[in-house]
């Protein structure tokens, strides 16, 4: 099949919608002769599961091969699953993905309805967990509260705040908008952290409620020239961020 960006879709039983009655195990044994001509493909278990993100695996097992997908992929293009088992079987055998599948399948999870869908997934499925934003030094719900004052004109809505089980020193925050929550990193929580890189990260992260990630086909811009650009407005910018780099 032809690569192309025009989608064929496939039922969530596994028959495709239009043409052939290819079922998911049969895709793969087929991309499995394309990549090893020389090899008799193995028998695959194909199978769609809860998980709660848009991810999948395959592993070579008891002469088989066990393929386990995302239910956020069924009815899925019979294109995307043949990309996607390119892309698995590919880093099972070793071999080049080759861009043409990698792009379509980023492009198909980069659409609106599918993002849309894997973060109701998220939610719905996933747990978020983070300890009391009142820590042993700082009380984040101060730090926000100071932040929207100072910057947003005490107009941002407070999402849910907490500390991070870990005391992270390479990933010091996030905000999660499937959760509407901003974890900072506990290595924040001790005495003798200035408070300016605190703030500093809190209002980092309060910029993603304002500056949501824009997508742009296949890319995902988490740092618009928007958001940039207000960062610059932060009061100490260049000693948080020397103090950030001494953490």
């Amino acid at each position: 099949m032809p690569p192309s960006d025009e989608f064929q879709l496939i039922s969530p039983e596994g028959a495709w919608s239009e043409g052939p009655a290819e079922k998911p195990a049969q895709v793969f044994q087929r991309v499995y002769r394309e990549l090893k001509p020389r090899t008799d493909p193995p028998p695959v278990d194909v199978r769609f599961e809860k998980f709660v993100n848009a991810d999948s695996f395959i592993r070579y097992q008891d002469r088989r091969l066990l393929v386990r997908i995302s239910d956020l992929l069924e009815g899925a293009p019979v294109q995307v699953v043949e990309s996607l088992a390119f892309i698995l079987l590919c880093k099972l055998l070793r071999k080049k993905i080759p861009p043409v599948h990698s792009h379509r399948y980023r492009l198909f999870l980069n659409r609106k309805e599918m993002r849309n869908r894997a973060q109701l997934v998220r939610q719905e499925r996933g747990r978020k967990l983070v300890l009391d934003p009142k820590g042993a030094f700082y009380d984040l719900s101060e730090i926000f509260e100071e932040m929207n004052q100072a910057y947003f004109h005490g107009l941002m809505a407070r999402p849910a705040l907490g500390w991070s089980l870990r005391r992270s020193r390479t990933r010091l925050g996030h905000f999660d908008p499937s959760h509407n929550t901003i974890v900072i990193s506990r290595i924040f929580d001790q005495p003798d952290v200035s408070r300016v890189a605190l703030e500093y990260v809190m209002f980092h992260e309060m910029l993603h409620l304002q500056f949501p990630v824009e997508h742009r086909t296949t890319r995902r811009c988490v740092h618009t020239k928007e958001f940039k650009e207000a960062e610059k407005g932060f009061r100490m910018l260049q000693e948080a961020r020397q103090l950030l780099k001494m953490l």
